[in-house]
Parts: C-alpha cells; structure tokens; sequence
C-alpha cells in the first residue's frame, strides 16, 4: 500500500497549485452526504432521498467497512434505506481490488443516482477500491449530479486523508501506508463520533502536519452535505471544524464550531452564516 503515501503528495500538491483554476474543493459535481456516525436522524434521511433524486432512484450500498462478509436480502430490507422508501438496492462488496476492477462488478454503479457507504473500518474501503474502477465510477456518479452519502468510515473515507485508518486500531491518527481516502472531499480530513467519544483534539495533530488541509470532525446523528464549496450541516450535533492554514487565537479551542443550519464556505474557510 506504500502508492497511498504517494497519492497523498499528488493529492494535496495539485490542489494547492490549482486553487486559482479550480476553486472547487468538494465535487464540481453532484452532492455529498457524510454522517458522523451514530443513528440517523430523519433530518439527515430526508436530505440523502432529496438529493438522490427520490426514492424511485436506484441506488448501491456498500458494507466493505464493516466486518461481515455477506449481506442478503435480510440486511437490504432492514436497512434505513428501504425504511425510506427506496425501492431498488444493489449491495456492491469485495474485498479483492481485482473483482473491484472488473465490468460485472462496476455495473450498478454505472446505473445508480446515488450511493451509500456504511460504517465500520475505513482502512477495507481502501484496501478494496483505491485506484480501482470501482473508485472511479463513483467519482463518475458525482460528475453526472449523483448523491453519495456514508456514516462513520462511510464519512471519514470521502477527504482525501483517511485518518484512523490503522487496520491495528482506530486509535492511530496517521498511519503509514493507510493515509488516501477517495478525495470526494479534497484537500481535507474527516473524522467521526467526534464530540460523544471527545476527539475534540484528535485532528489538530494531522492539522499541524499537513497545515494546508482543512479538518471537519463531525459529530454522531450529524451530517456534512457538501455541494461544491458549500457544506451545510444537517442533524442534531455539531461539527468542530480545523483550518490547519490558521494559528488558532485560542490554543486550548482550536477549532470552529458549526452548528445545525450553519452553512460553510470551503474555499474561503468560513462560516458564510
């Protein structure tokens, strides 16, 4: 997995460089649901079927995070998915990133409006569809104005720095070989259960070592909907936001703090109201 560092530099390199060509940060694209994990509050739930287009839209899960390896009709029909509504579901898992990269595999997506990404261990995502075709037809999916949304790894998964994404523990903020995400999100970290298991300082180390990035901790029962530039905050907590570009005034706070009904500007790292 050592390509992953690589990706890494690329990664927040190119962005850097381009801001002036390419202001956007999130999807140019499309819209993103990232969830801090926990339940889900209808708030969040009604936003990922508006976004998807309605619940007549097709629309792909992905459990790879999670540590089982099969997913039948039992888990489809309990899943919050089919309480709302949705009609056609497509479970999408493997953990080999050739099947990853074959046609039969990539087929639903190709169809899919919208896509979501469970919770579990963000490191499986990475391993399974980093640099596979599977990765690309989801960028593909936001480029033609679909929805992906994720909760938990599901979340974290989306920036383009995967923290906590150790396969030894989730405690490791940085680990070597485990550091790419899928980039939905650029230039940004993103983690999760934030505020209920108290990571308020979790991220400000990533932060002081890749000062250029920008780091949203977003707590459980709460969402990030990011729309190009704009991220809004959908659900029932907050989401602490750290811009590693800025000496925080206040040492021992060294985040924004956004609450639900907040509206954030990504490019100019500010709360816009």
């Amino acid at each position: 997995m050592r390509l992953c560092i690589v990706s890494i530099g690329i990664i927040i390199g190119s962005c850097m460089a381009s801001r002036a060509s390419e202001p956007v940060v999130g999807p140019a694209n499309g819209s993103l649901v990232i969830v801090g994990g926990g339940r889900l509050p209808r708030s969040v739930v009604d936003e990922f079927v508006r976004l998807a287009g309605g619940v007549e839209q097709p629309v792909v899960i992905i459990p790879t995070a999670s540590e089982g390896e099969e997913w039948n009709n039992e888990f489809v029909e309990k899943s919050f998915l089919r309480k709302a509504g949705f009609e056609t579901i497509t479970v999408l898992h493997t953990r080999d990133p050739k099947v990853a990269d074959t046609d039969d595999f990539i087929e639903p997506l190709r169809t899919a409006r919208a896509v979501w990404i469970t919770g579990g261990r963000q490191w499986r995502l990475a391993d399974s569809y980093l640099g596979t075709r599977t990765e690309k037809e989801l960028h593909a999916l936001l480029a033609r104005g679909g929805v992906i949304g994720g909760s938990s790894a599901g979340a974290t998964i989306q920036g383009s720095y995967l923290v906590r994404g150790a396969p030894e523990g989730n405690l490791t903020m940085m680990a070597e070989g485990h550091e790419a995400g899928f980039g939905f999100v650029k230039n940004c970290a993103i983690d999760q259960h934030f505020i209920a298991r108290k990571r308020h300082f979790d991220l400000y180390l990533v932060m002081q070592r890749f000062p250029q990035m920008l780091g949203f901790g977003i707590d459980e029962a709460t969402a990030l909907i990011v729309q190009g530039d704009t991220a809004r905050v959908v659900g029932d907590s907050d989401i602490l936001v750290h811009n590693g570009a800025e000496v925080p005034e206040d040492p021992d706070q060294p985040y924004i703090t956004l609450h639900p009904g907040d509206v954030f500007d990504l490019a100019t790292r500010k709360r816009v109201r």
